[in-house]
């Protein structure tokens, strides 16, 4: 199995289509190893999962170059601003092992803590310093994304949200593809036994000989979506870096998406989740 293709952010740093998540993965070591063994070249993480260093340590027994590897982590709500992104962000990188981070996001605007705006600052900062190769957020919508850009002028190269055929995030896609954003989905299965239970997809899944959890993948890349769907097994892993060789129509695209919508997580807005 060959790996994902690649898409070119705004700043003209590359990013792998399909990244391996590792949020409340079992054994993050073993899981990360197993996932760049498979062909995953973005790995996912963050401050707040506690795992950073586990994720560190599978990158450096992989076997794989640094270079060809993005690695992404978060900045926690408890360190937003600027003096404490600062230090967050050193504290992240070492815990990885890593002489720079590919990707760093602020993880929630957290807007009633009104720090969301100095922590990119910071951000910047570090990006220009070169420990830091791309600045992103997560969770952040239009609002958020506004402020951001209106006040330092820097575009994120990354929104990672909530999205999947239960909650499709029609106008926060198109907001980000505006403004040259590549939206990133976290939890992109859904609560996996209520969307891949769906008699809908098997009978896609059917059609295409693929799995369920394909044809979702499958309909997010064909969206400009790059989902993070988080497998500790290997065989799972590959079934979900193996979604290059079918497309959906634009029907099937359509019969995806046309699902009751609610939202799983937080709000952006007002929650203040895995501070």
């Amino acid at each position: 199995m060959g790996m994902a293709p690649t898409r070119v952010m705004n700043d003209g740093h590359e990013l792998p289509v399909v990244g391996i998540g590792t949020y409340r993965m079992t054994d993050p070591a073993g899981g990360v190893r197993a996932a760049l063994r498979a062909g995953y070249r973005l790995v996912d993480t963050a401050s707040a999962y506690g795992n950073e260093d586990a994720v560190g340590r599978g990158i450096a027994t992989s076997g794989l170059g640094r270079h060809e590897i993005v690695v992404t982590t978060k900045l926690r709500g408890d360190d937003q601003g600027y003096e404490p992104a600062l230090r967050a962000f050193e504290e992240s990188r070492k815990r990885l092992g890593l002489e720079y981070v590919d990707l760093f996001l602020i993880h929630w605007p957290l807007p009633r803590l009104d720090r969301y705006v100095d922590s990119w600052r910071a951000m910047i900062r570090l990006r220009d310093d070169g420990v830091l190769r791309s600045v992103g957020v997560s969770n952040f919508t239009p609002a958020h994304l506004g402020r951001l850009v209106a006040e330092t002028g820097v575009v994120p190269a990354v929104n990672q949200i909530e999205l999947h055929p239960h909650f499709t995030q029609d106008a926060q896609l198109a907001h980000d593809t505006g403004l040259g954003i590549i939206t990133q989905a976290w939890q992109p299965l859904a609560r996996k036994t209520a969307l891949l239970s769906d008699p809908v997809l098997a009978v896609l899944a059917d059609r295409h000989q693929v799995t369920p959890a394909q044809v979702v993948l499958r309909w997010h890349l064909q969206r400009g979506v790059v989902p993070i769907p988080k497998s500790s097994t290997p065989g799972r892993q590959q079934a979900n870096l193996d979604v290059f060789g079918f497309e959906l129509t634009a029907d099937e695209m359509a019969t995806i998406a046309d699902r009751p919508q609610s939202r799983s997580g937080g709000d952006p807005d007002v929650d203040e989740i895995l501070r």
